[in-house]
């Protein structure tokens, strides 16, 4: 089967330049556990560099194997108050592992000259469960600041999400015109 996976430039996401070409991704709504993560970073918007974007994490990587049931990984660089709030959920017993999240990931498409929304979530709402490997949760974050991007203070943060047992949709696209949506989640009952 095939999958989704993408290497995100996170120099890019915080300091967008318009003739630089790399996809860029952004995280622009995270709650974890009811914990909601602040959108407190400002970014470039990619298809508007007019405009900016709050957002919760710049994306470094993306990953989705495309089944219905798969886990969507998303990895990135947080804020330091995020980081904070992320840090408490990682030494937390949860016994809530519900997450809402909305992202959006950019490519670049050479035909049209213009970047386009690569795989997102539609600006709904997607709702999942933090992923289990073992007897551990799939979320993680950095004891120290990233170097790579140093201003900001952000730091590296990972999560896996399993979807809830509900029928939603997330949109996979290759270019400005080949789009498609593709099933996320079963319903069940």
């Amino acid at each position: 089967m095939p999958e989704y996976h993408r290497s995100l430039d996170i120099y890019q996401g915080y300091n967008f330049k318009k003739d630089k070409h790399t996809p860029v991704g952004f995280i622009t709504g995270l709650q974890i556990a009811g914990e909601g993560l602040k959108a407190d970073q400002r970014c470039k918007d990619p298809t508007d560099p007019s405009s900016d974007l709050a957002v919760v994490a710049v994306l470094s990587g993306v990953q989705w194997g495309t089944g219905v049931t798969d886990a969507v990984y998303l990895s990135g660089q947080i804020s330091v108050v995020n980081r904070q709030s992320v840090a408490m959920l990682v030494i937390n017993n949860l016994t809530n592992i519900d997450v809402v999240f909305q992202y959006s990931v950019f490519d670049y498409d050479p035909v049209a000259k213009k970047y386009f929304l690569a795989f997102h979530s539609n600006l709904t709402d997607m709702k999942g469960l933090l992923e289990k490997r073992g007897d551990d949760l799939n979320l993680s974050v950095a004891d120290d600041a990233s170097t790579e991007v140093q201003s900001p203070e952000n730091y590296a943060f990972q999560i896996g999400i399993k979807p809830q047992p509900s029928a939603q949709v997330l949109s996979i696209a290759t270019s400005v015109q080949a789009k498609i949506t593709k099933a996320w989640g079963l319903k069940v009952g």
